[in-house]
């Protein structure tokens, strides 16, 4: 029997369109323990620039919005992408974010309350005119062709306003249903993303989707969609999480997912402590007899 926090009718509009919009699901609070690790990682990468001598300021009282992109205005591409185009350290404030019952809530109205936290999720800091920024057309499973996994559930979070102007998400709508499509890498910008020819894009409509910081896009990750560069002069934070049903692939080959949330077994839920040191569930102690 499947609950949780969703509607019928968005429920509905999911299965039908492969997407859902949530919007502001998420409050500062909320996203509070994510912008904190997000921030840490910051003054790290600051500091060592600031070693390396390619900057003289860490800019650590500027706001966190523009603090990335401002470090890294006088550099290159490649300087940034030495970080990757990505995050996924294992700091609480993820485990946090991850865990958080509002998210578990929205993702359990669509496989259930058996929920498993998969392993590729990431952190996504787009800084204006790097090549990162812009993320060609995609499934999110091409980056796990051979998982026997599905669905799986990416949840989209900015934990700034995404805007047409920043970079928000598109996608094409009712794409859910294709299989896995024939995928490339791209070449051009150095980030190695999985990508789709124009062709196979096909003739469906593309629906931009700006959405205000706290907003969650649930989307099915046979999905086709990507997301436009930054011409802003701001840094679109955004994180993607990913969520499937315990009884599939954990694809340990890509990392240690957890448990997130069980009716079933709700002693085995994965702790802060469990998946900081690389446990997929909570294991009890077993007290010794005396």
């Amino acid at each position: 029997m499947r609950s949780g926090s969703l509607t019928k009718e968005q429920i509905d509009f999911y299965n039908e369109e492969g997407y859902v919009v949530l919007p502001r699901l998420l409050t500062d609070e909320d996203m509070a323990p994510a912008i904190e690790a997000m921030n840490r990682k910051v003054s790290m990468i600051a500091e060592e620039l600031k070693r390396a001598n390619l900057i003289t300021d860490t800019l650590e009282h500027r706001p966190f919005k523009y603090r990335l992109a401002e470090l890294f205005a006088g550099l290159s591409s490649d300087e940034f992408l030495k970080y990757g185009r990505s995050w996924r350290d294992r700091l609480p404030g993820y485990f946090h974010l991850m865990s958080n019952p509002k998210i578990l809530d929205a993702v359990e109205s669509l496989i259930g309350g058996e929920i498993f936290a998969n392993p590729v999720y990431n952190t996504r800091p787009k800084i204006p005119k790097v090549a990162a920024g812009a993320v060609p057309w995609h499934q999110d499973k091409s980056y796990w062709p051979d998982a026997n996994s599905n669905p799986v559930i990416t949840v989209w979070i900015p934990l700034v306003d995404a805007t047409e102007t920043n970079g928000c998400l598109h996608i094409k709508p009712g794409t859910h249903r294709k299989r896995l499509l024939k995928w490339h890498h791209e070449t051009e910008s150095g980030t190695g993303y999985t990508a789709l020819t124009k062709r196979q894009l096909g003739n469906s409509p593309t629906v931009a989707l700006p959405v205000p910081a706290g907003s969650a896009i649930l989307f099915n990750d046979r999905c086709l969609h990507m997301s436009t560069p930054n011409y802003s002069d701001e840094v679109r934070w955004s994180v993607d999480l990913r969520y499937q049903p315990t009884d599939q692939d954990p694809m340990t080959s890509h990392g240690v997912g957890f448990l997130a949330r069980s009716y079933k077994h709700p002693e085995r839920v994965a702790t802060l402590e469990d998946w900081l040191a690389g446990r997929p569930e909570h294991e009890p102690v077993i007290q010794g007899s005396h």
